[in-house]
């Protein structure tokens, strides 16, 4: 069972409540169709849980929903808070626009208000600079380079952060950068499982990639592309964009054609120039066909998902452990197994 976000590799937190599912600090189900999800409360995305834990939790939740007295209903979508912090996101037989605009408005939300706080506190340090720079009088032109310089550094940490891990069909993943982004485009392919592929660069090329692979890698990198979020305005339109087209593989290869030929007269034609409502159908759209895939049986993509979100979890907490701090706690843990195996025996 996994235990961290496979969008974000943070913690999901446990619960106490639902005990064939303990994972997770807000739990969305939809019984009619048995799709149990676990939203992230850092990020906001929904894990897909596998197949083989789902039934007996969506019962379970289902049950307590209907017990719970702190609830809030709709026709289609309820949420309930539970005894112990559990939340609970019922999902009955909503249309799309409702069920869209309440599962990605809410992240697109979070997101958005992460990146205004994140610029105001960078203003706010600027200002803080500069002013210090007018009072002090001689110091104004030092104050000026200093925050140039800190500006330019922190363009160079999100250029070497990592996106994302991408699988691909040779089985080696590849790196993708913040710097790469810029360069990432949809483009038509006749020849390719959904008429068109994903051409993305990387620490050590480029690469293009198709079907489920880059529906995957659509599903890693757009959060980063789409990383300031978008207005509840923003979200409508890019929801009434995805409701033209019957399935929204449709509409990714609708963008593909678009970028294909703005690519073909002269222009960019990358995935971060698009409009905002754009990108945000794009994330909506390949989140979308991600599930479909998983409960159509192949669940493999969001188990390799889950491997990689743990492995990085694993990293980055034995990074901020050393070396004899790391061997003193495995000394005090296989101690306390011994101790606790001998009272187990009555000794």
């Amino acid at each position: 069972m996994y235990s961290t976000c496979l969008f974000c590799a943070h913690q999901l937190g446990h619960n106490d409540v639902i005990e064939p599912f303990p994972v997770g600090r807000r739990l969305a189900f939809d019984a009619a169709k048995g799709r149990l999800w676990v939203i992230c409360r850092h990020c906001e995305r929904w894990n897909l849980s596998p197949l083989e834990q789902r039934w007996e939790a969506v019962q379970d939740c289902e049950r307590r929903f209907r017990a719970a007295r702190k609830r809030v209903t709709s026709d289609n979508i309820g949420l309930a808070r539970i005894d112990g912090g559990l939340e609970l996101v019922r999902i009955g037989a909503p249309l799309w626009p409702e069920f869209a605009a309440w599962r990605y408005g809410d992240q697109f939300g979070r997101r958005r208000s992460r990146a205004i706080v994140r610029g105001v506190a960078v203003v706010g340090a600027a200002g803080t600079v500069l002013a210090g720079g007018v009072v002090v009088g001689t110091l104004a032109a030092a104050s000026y380079w200093i925050y140039e310089a800190v500006d330019q550094a922190m363009k160079r940490m999100k250029d070497r952060r990592v996106v994302a891990y991408v699988p691909t069909e040779e089985g080696d993943p590849i790196t993708v950068l913040g710097e790469h982004l810029p360069g990432i485009r949809l483009k038509v392919d006749p020849n390719a499982n959904g008429g068109w592929k994903l051409e993305l660069p990387h620490v050590d090329g480029r690469a293009a990639i198709s079907g489920g692979h880059a529906l995957h890698a659509a599903g890693l990198i757009m959060p980063s592309i789409n990383g300031v979020g978008g207005t509840p305005q923003k979200v409508d339109r890019a929801i009434k964009r995805l409701e033209t087209f019957a399935h929204p593989a449709q509409y990714l290869h609708s963008v593909a054609a678009q970028c294909s030929h703005a690519s073909h007269i002269g222009r960019p034609g990358s995935l971060v120039g698009l409009p905002a409502d754009v990108r945000l159908a794009i994330e909506m759209a390949a989140n979308e066909e991600n599930e479909r895939f998983a409960l159509e049986g192949e669940m493999w993509l969001l188990e390799l998902a889950w491997e990689e979100a743990e492995e990085i979890a694993a990293i980055a907490d034995n990074m901020l452990l050393s070396m004899e701090v790391q061997q003193r706690y495995d000394e005090l843990r296989r101690r306390h197994e011994e101790l606790r195996r001998k009272r187990g025996r009555g000794q």
